[in-house]
């Protein structure tokens, strides 16, 4: 009796389920007989494990006893948890006989026919009812333990049977496959996520820091080019210009010599402005101004006072000596004197204030007299020092120095003259000017072989240079010397007054003078030298070699003779008139120096031009753009053109920035204007940096070979070299 309610009951059940489960777990799960009873009752609990109890007559364990006695609602969820538990599968009761399942089929015909009528109706309950949270619920409450005990009774039922083995080998129902997959693609995301965000946010904040925030740099490494019109081109003199830090910001200001006519008053009338301004080397805003009463001949800067925080600034006129603030351009005190020809020349302590005294050269008031007056000044007081001391020149020409010199055997001369060179003691100096001896035995000193070159022992001159040919330029064989700082510190002026010095004379003819025996070190040839020579080492053998220019017939040649011996290093022709703003020799990076220039098209050697010649006397038209290049000793066949201009430059400086390694390339141009108005006076700084960057490069020679058989470089290698230049301080 209960085993057929229990097959009526299996079969009211199973007869609900859908598609291929209905019909395989009605063939499976139902017996023809007796025998076959039992062995599904067997089968059952050994596969679903269910909990069963003892009947009181037979004394033996019944899971269908134990099964019948549960409650209906209990038997559904049995029933209904079957896909789950592993029973909806083919394999869910192992690999029975074939008569077992053939009497199964036929005892289910009728079973299939009567709930046909349903299985739309209960697929859809079936479908609801399953994934529900109650029904999860349910099954969790039968613990973990009951789970493992139903996987190894599996095991179990398929050995006895035959079968496959565990009964989750054949999958799982659609809608666990489609959960199982869900989760692992909610896992896969959530782990990429975990992945990816992180990833994002760094490469956000590297690209922020990199291009989207800019890098803080301070007004200084920023370095802009800029200009500004000061004042009229009018006038024959070369503007006075130095560099010096005016507002403490560690790079060199600009401070000019400015010529402007009044506002209220026709350019034709005469009235003049006369003022020296100084620049801010950033910016090219004016800093201070100081008006004077006549054009300013010289600025010179960095005179020490012990009364003063900031440094002096010398403004030199025709007849006034004005020392003013640095910082602020306030006057300190002014000295008068008379046609003054020279700029100041700085001197040791004279009087032992522990400040330098300073030294100038001017001209008496008559111009019939040929002395030249030689006067010394305090440079604690600015007072005069005696009375100026006049020295009989016969020569002719241009005024050459003074120049302070200290020999090897540490004393004192001053080097000056008109078309030649002369030399005397500062001592002597010093004792004509005050009747006095100098306070220190230091001054008192002289120089035993320098004493010697004297022709007379009552003459107090020693002849440097004296010959038919007047001299055009003396200067100190130093590296920079001639870049218009105008230094009167200490420091600055250590090196130049020990050297050995550059002389030109007879316009056409190069010489070194050895300062130990006042000997000439060679000589070279060339055609008239118009610019002063710009010393600067283009081998590698530690000695100053010199950038010479001079130019005949519209045609400009820039030489550059070996120091050592005088021997001609590098050649070039340019399309230029004649020179007027001097050559600069800069210190770059690789122990070499950079010199800069300013010239026309150069004339390269391999192409046959007919060069334009004048008749004598005639001067060549000036080119309408004139270039300025960098040439370096790395590559002598190749120039670097930094920029361009129609603008005629009249003096330049140089100013160096230690923290960027760069230098400023500053110069004072003419710009022309129409109507035969005063061309306007331009001032321009410009990076040498930057204008490297940017600049074009020019090569001298079309071979692709150079000297000794080395291909010429590529562009690319030639720009890596040049941007890879730093400048610093000579």
């Amino acid at each position: 009796m209960h085993l057929g309610r229990r097959r009526s009951n299996l079969l009211g059940r199973v007869g609900r389920f859908p598609g291929s489960l209905h019909h395989r777990c009605l063939t499976r799960c139902c017996p023809l007989g007796r025998t076959v009873g039992g062995e599904m009752a067997a089968a059952l609990s050994r596969a679903l494990k269910l909990p069963g109890k003892k009947g009181s007559e037979l004394g033996e364990y019944d899971p269908l006893t134990q099964a019948d006695s549960e409650d209906e609602s209990e038997e559904d969820d049995l029933v209904l948890n079957y896909p789950r538990n592993g029973l909806g599968r083919d394999s869910c009761l192992g690999a029975g006989s074939s008569q077992l399942r053939g009497g199964r089929s036929g005892r289910l015909v009728g079973a299939e026919d009567e709930a046909q009528e349903d299985e739309e109706e209960e697929l859809d309950e079936w479908r609801e009812r399953l994934p529900s949270k109650s029904r999860q619920d349910r099954d969790d409450m039968k613990g973990t333990q009951y789970w493992s005990h139903r996987d190894s009774g599996r095991d179990r039922a398929g050995e006895d049977r035959g079968g496959p083995g565990p009964m989750g080998g054949a999958g799982l129902g659609v809608h666990s496959t489609d959960a199982e997959e869900k989760r692992m693609r909610v896992k896969h995301a959530v782990r990429s996520a975990f992945f990816l965000v992180p990833l994002v946010c760094a490469a956000m904040l590297v690209l922020l820091c990199a291009f989207l925030i800019p890098c803080q740099k301070g007004t200084l490494e920023k370095r802009p080019q800029w200009e500004r019109a000061l004042g009229d081109a009018g006038g024959v003199t070369l503007p006075a210009l130095a560099l010096w830090d005016v507002d403490g910001d560690s790079v060199e200001d600009v401070i000019l010599g400015v010529t402007e006519w009044s506002n209220d008053t026709h350019p034709m009338q005469g009235n003049k402005i006369y003022s020296a301004v100084a620049l801010s080397a950033v910016s090219g805003q004016v800093l201070w101004r100081k008006v004077m009463r006549e054009t300013v001949m010289y600025i010179q800067c960095g005179l020490q006072y012990s009364t003063q925080s900031s440094p002096v600034v010398l403004l030199i006129s025709k007849s006034i000596l004005m020392l003013v603030n640095s910082t602020s351009g306030e006057t300190l005190r002014t000295v008068l004197l008379k046609n003054i020809e020279s700029q100041a020349v700085l001197l040791p302590d004279l009087q032992g204030d522990s400040v330098p005294d300073l030294l100038i050269a001017t001209l008496p008031a008559d111009d019939s007299a040929s002395d030249l007056f030689l006067t010394l000044i305090s440079g604690l007081t600015g007072a005069k020092l005696g009375h100026p001391v006049p020295f009989n020149l016969t020569g002719q020409g241009k005024l050459i120095g003074p120049l302070l010199h200290e020999t090897q055997q540490g004393a004192y001369y001053i080097l000056f003259g008109l078309g030649n060179v002369e030399a005397i003691s500062l001592c002597d100096i010093y004792i004509r000017a005050t009747g006095e001896l100098p306070i220190t035995l230091a001054l008192r000193k002289k120089d035993p072989g320098w004493e010697g070159l004297k022709k007379t022992n009552s003459s107090s001159f020693i002849h440097i240079y004296r010959g038919s040919e007047r001299v055009e330029f003396l200067l100190p064989l130093v590296a920079g010397f001639g870049n218009n700082h105008n230094s009167l510190d200490t420091v600055s002026n250590l090196n130049s007054t020990k050297s050995d010095w550059v002389l030109v004379y007879g316009s056409s003819k190069l010489s070194v003078l050895r300062q130990k025996d006042i000997r000439k070190e060679w000589t070279f040839n060339s055609a008239p030298i118009h610019s002063q020579p710009a010393p600067g080492h283009f081998n590698d053998d530690a000695i100053l070699d010199i950038f010479i220019q001079h130019s005949a017939n519209g045609i400009m040649k820039a030489q550059i003779v070996d120091g050592a011996n005088g021997h001609l290093l590098w050649s070039a022709e340019f399309v230029c008139p004649r020179p007027v703003l001097e050559p600069s020799a800069i210190s770059t990076s690789t122990g070499q120096s950079a010199f800069l220039f300013w010239a026309g098209d150069p004339i390269k050697a391999q192409k046959n031009i007919t060069k334009t010649t004048v008749a004598p006397g005639v001067a060549a038209a000036e080119p309408l753009i004139r270039k300025l290049f960098l040439l370096h000793p790395a590559h002598p066949k190749i120039l670097l053109e930094l920029t361009s201009t129609t603008d005629a430059a009249v003096t330049s400086a140089v100013s160096y920035q230690e923290h960027q390694k760069d230098a400023s390339y500053i110069t004072v141009s003419s710009r022309p204007t129409p109507y035969s108005e005063p061309g306007a006076r331009i001032v321009k700084s410009m990076s040498l940096k930057a204008a490297v960057a940017k600049g074009q490069i020019v090569r001298l020679e079309e071979s692709n070979k150079q000297p000794g058989g080395a291909v010429k470089p590529g562009a690319f290698e030639v720009n890596k070299f040049f941007r890879g230049l730093s400048f610093k301080r000579q």
